[in-house]
């Protein structure tokens, strides 16, 4: 390691409580003994995390830590924040459950909220628990609603754990051998910094996106059921297409007969910065969108939301999920909805998430193991690299950068199918000091391995 101190990191009133619960040891044996052994955890040492507030989270010694991963994408406007916190106490003492066959009015309410945050006629809610399910909602409505069957995905993608969607999960690291895969078929993502077909963007005319015209035609009947994709892949390692790939393979794709999904669980609620959703980023409006993550801020809750055209095919059984509209979750949406315009959430992911991409660009001219910086607002990636000519993955030294910031006190996240991307995707309450102190951990980092 350098010589030279690690960065401090920025100074807060915000206090933990003391912790008086189980040791580390005696947690890690809890897990060890009754937990999956499928559980993964992200650090040699992992971290016993205990207590949150905003962009901090602190461990069970008192330790404080910047939360740039936010529980993997999800704690949207701040770890406990207190005027969600607020509502969803008062909630939580009038009424925990009631399924939607009984009427209560946070359900509708979330509804109409999400609705008008959305463009054209997307205005019908399906509520789950997680993007998962959201996903596996879509699927049934397209394919019920067009009468085909095949979808077609994204390479790289990531859509969930449950079985169907790990069937649209294009990522080997997340697919078991026994997942099938019926009925999907993986086009060419916009991955400009790998480009399958070796070409350059704006020369390549976008070669990548017009190959699904020849996909939907070799591997399918010619018809399809739906499009869907990530605007910005999150667990690929954060691969933003060029702004003309979704116009092309949306056209593409209702030539074909079918219907266009926007999976927005990461980008959604403002965290590019740029725009409420990432898919408005592109200039398109597609006919379903998945969410979940950043609007509850850390509460189980998804969505699909479709047109009024769209939505009646699914009452042509009864589909029922128990949980999806609970009270608690619902209060806990729509109070982080309310914060997210309260405290101005997306201007903020935009500029502090502008300076710290600058700042991460300019660190590339520093560090030779920086390929590639990506991404908008507060859902930025870094890929390294061991040869810039080359694109060798850095896979290892990846590992251990994220282990010496931790080490520092940042919590990063980890992506691509290499494992060779930093994710940098903070609670969006992130402030510009926060930022600074990111880029000059990284800083700090890079340089002691070059020592």
């Amino acid at each position: 390691m350098t010589d030279s101190p690690s960065p401090r990191l920025p100074d807060t009133s915000l206090e933990p409580a003391p912790y008086d619960g189980p040791s580390r040891d005696e947690v890690l044996e809890l897990r060890r003994r009754y937990l999956t052994p499928g559980l993964v955890t992200m650090y040699r040492e992992p971290v016993l995390i205990t207590q949150g507030a905003m962009q901090y989270v602190w461990d069970e010694t008192g330790r404080r830590y910047l939360d740039a991963l936010a529980g993997i994408v999800t704690v949207s406007v701040g770890h406990c924040h207190p005027a969600v916190n607020a509502r969803v106490r008062e909630q939580a003492e009038r009424l925990q459950h009631i399924t939607t066959i009984y009427l209560h009015p946070a359900v509708g309410q979330l509804g109409k909220a999400l609705a008008d945050r959305l463009p054209g006629d997307l205005s019908v809610s399906y509520f789950t628990n997680c993007g998962s399910e959201a996903n596996e909602v879509a699927l049934l409505t397209a394919r019920e609603h067009t009468g085909n069957v095949d979808v077609v995905a994204l390479r790289n993608a990531y859509h969930g754990g449950t079985q169907a969607v790990m069937g649209l999960t294009a990522h080997g690291t997340w697919k078991f051998k026994s997942s099938p895969a019926a009925n999907v078929k993986h086009a060419t993502p916009g991955y400009c910094y790998r480009c399958p077909y070796g070409l350059e963007y704006p020369s390549c005319d976008l070669k990548c996106a017009h190959d699904l015209e020849s996909l939907i035609r070799y591997e399918t009947c010619g018809e399809v059921a739906a499009f869907i994709a990530e605007p910005i892949q999150g667990v690929g390692g954060v691969v933003d297409p060029p702004p003309e790939y979704f116009g092309i393979v949306y056209d593409i794709v209702r030539r074909h007969g079918g219907l266009c999904i926007a999976d927005e669980v990461q980008t959604g609620f403002g965290r590019t910065g740029d725009h409420e959703w990432g898919f408005e980023r592109y200039g398109v409006v597609p006919d379903l969108v998945t969410m979940a993550k950043g609007l509850g801020n850390g509460a189980p809750v998804g969505a699909c939301v479709t047109t009024p055209e769209i939505a009646p095919v699914m009452k042509r059984r009864v589909h029922f999920n128990t949980f999806g509209g609970n009270p608690v979750s619902m209060t806990k949406a729509l109070a982080t909805l309310d914060v997210i315009d309260t405290d101005g959430i997306r201007e903020n992911a935009r500029r502090v998430g502008g300076h710290l991409r600058e700042r991460l660009v300019a660190l590339a001219d520093k560090h030779p193991l920086i390929g590639d910086v990506r991404g908008a607002g507060l859902m930025l990636g870094v890929e390294f690299v061991t040869d810039r000519a080359t694109k060798a993955p850095a896979t290892d030294a990846t590992a251990e950068i994220l282990e010496r910031t931790k080490d520092a006190g940042l919590l990063l996240g980890k992506g691509g199918l290499y494992g060779n991307v930093v994710r940098i995707k903070p609670p969006m309450c992130l402030t510009r000091e926060d930022a600074d102190f990111i880029v000059d951990c990284l800083d700090w980092v890079l340089g002691s391995l070059r020592t």
